[in-house]
């Protein structure tokens, strides 16, 4: 879990986010963990994919947070 906590921030800094919240933090940790877990060693930028392909499964939050950052 500390791992997954820890990709959340770097996910969205690769998105292209400047300042995260706590909530933006925590919007997207379920859903990483339900759909992406298999990809969570593989770096960051897999696992954004992973959530990009599986964007109409991902909670309205996460997928809110994935589009206020570009993606």
């Amino acid at each position: 879990m500390t791992r997954l906590v820890s990709i959340i921030p770097l996910l969205l800094v690769a998105a292209g986010a400047s300042a995260q919240t706590a909530h933006e933090h925590d919007a997207c940790a379920r859903d990483v963990s339900r759909f992406c877990r298999a990809h969570m060693s593989e770096g960051d930028s897999v696992v954004l994919a992973c959530l990009q392909q599986n964007r109409a499964r991902l909670s309205k939050a996460c997928d809110k947070v994935l589009k206020e950052h570009g993606q």
